[in-house]
């Protein structure tokens, strides 16, 4: 009779600290759901290698929202745009509505005088501005993860931008980065081929 009444004690606090646990379980779970939104980011980026094939800088109309170039073409910048897209997240439209309501937040580097939706979310200042503004910044010195969206100054004053694989290289905790700076989407070790100028974790 006493041991069943222990095991009837221990069943009820089982069963407490379950029903604990199920209550703690979003807070207990945003980590994972960030990182396997972090991984989906990334997935979305490499998905585009072998597929856009071809660097195509020409200005061209975009539908609205939603706009994009032939998909085996682009721009380091679409490489973004797109796996953003591949996790719900249009920066066409995003970046443009928030250029609207700041426009002098963002650079002045092309001599326009209101947004254009056709080319704004395709520029890297604008990206890293947007980033900036989302509060996504990663603090200089902080690891690169699966994800992250890395910007970096090229020599001779130009930008690029890219988005961290999943994949590291060997023997290192470098990750490999997919990018498009002339060859079509490419997943190279690169990360610290160039100057960071800016680093964004979603």
């Amino acid at each position: 009779m006493v041991r069943f009444r222990r095991d009837e004690i221990a069943s009820k606090r089982y069963l407490a600290l379950l029903g604990l646990l199920i209550l703690l379980v979003p807070c207990g779970f945003a980590e994972p759901v960030r990182g396997n939104h972090a991984v989906r980011l990334a997935r979305a980026a490499e998905a585009q290698v072998g597929v856009t094939r071809h660097y195509d800088p020409a200005y061209v109309a975009l539908a609205y929202p939603g706009g994009d170039v032939p998909r085996d073409r682009g721009v380091c910048t679409d490489v973004v745009v797109r796996a953003f897209r591949g996790i719900g997240i249009d920066l066409q439209k995003e970046l443009h509505e928030d250029m609207r309501r700041s426009f002098s937040s963002y650079p002045r580097n092309w001599g326009l005088t209101r947004p254009d939706r056709n080319i704004d979310h395709r520029r890297v200042p604008n990206l890293m501005t947007w980033f900036t503004r989302q509060g996504k910044k990663v603090p200089p010195g902080g690891r690169t993860i699966a994800g992250d969206v890395v910007a970096w100054k090229l020599p001779g004053g130009l930008l690029h931008i890219g988005v961290a694989a999943v994949d590291l290289e060997p023997g290192t905790n470098r990750p490999l980065m997919i990018h498009n700076i002339g060859a079509g989407a490419q997943k190279e070790d690169i990360l610290n081929a160039y100057e960071i100028i800016g680093h964004y974790r979603w």
